[in-house]
């Protein structure tokens, strides 16, 4: 996996309607991010999220139908606990290397990354691996609909039956 150097990027909050919602989510999944490299880093990250379980946070498994709802404050540290351990157990290194976030201070949008399926999330092989899960103050969309596929695939698609 490659780390990405992102700046923090600020999001757009506003907007009552779900096209306005999928846009500032897509917005803010498509700013900058911080790798959190340590595991004390990742520690400090979960301790400022569930600090901050106010009931608000959507917890959405990329390839699963996004949530409707967020999470409540008991599911959501349920899923740190679990998703922790799993990183922990499966990601076979001394760092952590596999969470980012739009901002390490005052967390809006986590990233993380499945040890088992790691590639260059910067896009740098020129591949885009999506995250495993997302944790996220907006309502999160479909990402595997709303992320189009490479133009290299897409050519690859349109030479399919044009010859």
């Amino acid at each position: 996996m490659v780390l990405c150097e992102g700046g923090v990027q600020s999001m757009n909050t506003g907007g009552n309607n779900a096209s306005e919602s999928g846009k500032s989510f897509l917005e803010a999944f498509n700013g900058g991010s911080t790798g959190i490299l340590h595991w004390r880093q990742l520690d400090a990250l979960w301790e400022r999220l569930r600090e901050d379980a106010d009931g608000a946070w959507y917890v959405y498994a990329v390839g699963e139908r996004p949530p409707a709802e967020p999470a409540s404050a008991g599911q959501l540290a349920l899923f740190i606990a679990r998703v922790d351990h799993l990183l922990r157990a499966e990601h076979h290194h001394d760092y952590c290397g596999v969470v980012y976030a739009d901002r390490t201070d005052a967390p809006r949008l986590v990233k993380i990354f499945d040890p088992n399926h790691l590639g260059s999330s910067c896009g740098s092989s020129g591949t885009r691996v999506l995250p495993g899960w997302v944790l996220s103050r907006n309502p999160p969309v479909d990402l595997r609909a709303a992320l189009p596929p490479t133009r290299s695939r897409r050519r690859w698609w349109q030479a399919v039956f044009s010859g």
